[in-house]
């Protein structure tokens, strides 16, 4: 047995030390549950915003469809002048080109509304 070391009890600086491990490794624990619980609420706020846009993006869709067929139903396309198109047509097709630029409306459905303006 070594002079001067106390046998059974730990020294005060072995019992410091073992007390900074344990306070280490609770503060390490802790911090690791609270990133993962900022990243899961993180995750969770994120599928919240995406539901939002698409719920959005589908009743801006609605409405362009309801637009685009209250438009062609409203006045029916006056006979085109002999060497162009009329104001009406040319406003209805600037207004159709911005909804598809928009991405309201979709290739498809921007080409169907033109050929009813057309009257194709």
């Amino acid at each position: 047995m070594r002079r001067g070391m106390r046998v059974g009890r730990p020294t005060m600086v072995g019992s410091m030390a073992r007390t900074a491990v344990v306070v280490g490794t609770a503060s390490a624990v802790a911090g690791n549950s609270q990133k993962k619980q900022a990243a899961g609420a993180q995750q969770a706020a994120d599928a919240a915003a995406y539901q939002q846009l698409q719920q959005q993006q589908a009743i801006e869709a609605q409405v362009a469809a309801q637009v685009a067929a209250q438009t062609a139903a409203a006045a029916p396309a006056p006979a085109a002048a002999p060497g162009g198109m009329t104001d009406e047509v040319i406003a209805q097709l600037q207004k159709l080109g911005e909804l598809k630029t928009a991405g309201i409306l979709t290739e498809e459905e921007f080409a169907a509304q033109k050929a009813k303006i057309l009257g194709m």
